[in-house]
C-alpha cells in the first residue's frame, strides 16, 4: 500500500485535492468576486501557459521536471529567471483561478497553503538535491531568484 501511496504523492495530485476541497466549498458556500468568471479563467489560462513554458525549457536542457529525480542541468534562464519553481507558481495560480471561476472566495486561504504544502512536500528536498548537483551555481542563482516570484 506505501507503493500506491507514494507514486500518488505528486504535486498535480495534491492540486487535485486542494481544487476539490474549493469546488466543493463553491457548491456550499458561493462567494463570487463580480467578474470573477473571467478573471478566474485567465488565471487558469496563464498558470497553463506558464506549466507548457517552465517544462519545455527543462525538456530543451534535457532535464527532469518530475520531482524527486536528479536533474541534469540547471535552468536559470526564462521563466526560471522570475522563479525558481515556475510549475509550483503555475499549480497555485491555477488553483486561485479555479477558486474565483468557483465562487468559492471562502477557500482563498487553501492557494497558501497548497504553497506551504507543496514546499514542505517537493520544495525543500528538489533545492537540497540541485544544490548538491550545481553547488556553487545553484546557491548564485537562489541568491538572485526567488522561489516564488
Amino acid at each position: 500500500m506505501g507503493g500506491v501511496l507514494e507514486r500518488l504523492d505528486l504535486p498535480p495530485v495534491w492540486l487535485a485535492g486542494f481544487a476539490a476541497i474549493g469546488w466543493v466549498a463553491g457548491r456550499l458556500w458561493p462567494l463570487a468576486l463580480p467578474g470573477g468568471g473571467w478573471l478566474g479563467v485567465a488565471l487558469v489560462v496563464v498558470g497553463l501557459v506558464l506549466m507548457f513554458v517552465a517544462a519545455a525549457q527543462m525538456v530543451a536542457r534535457h532535464t527532469t521536471f518530475v520531482p524527486r529525480r536528479d536533474p541534469s542541468a540547471l535552468v536559470t534562464s526564462g521563466v526560471y529567471a522570475l522563479s525558481r519553481n515556475p510549475i509550483y507558481l503555475a499549480d497555485a495560480l491555477v488553483l486561485a483561478g479555479l477558486l474565483i471561476h468557483w465562487h468559492a472566495l471562502w477557500a482563498a486561504p487553501l492557494v497558501p497553503a497548497f504553497m506551504v504544502v507543496i514546499a514542505r512536500r517537493f520544495i525543500r528536498d528538489e533545492e537540497a538535491r540541485i544544490a548538491a548537483h550545481f553547488g556553487d551555481a545553484w546557491h548564485a542563482y537562489a541568491a538572485r531568484t526567488r522561489r516564488w516570484l
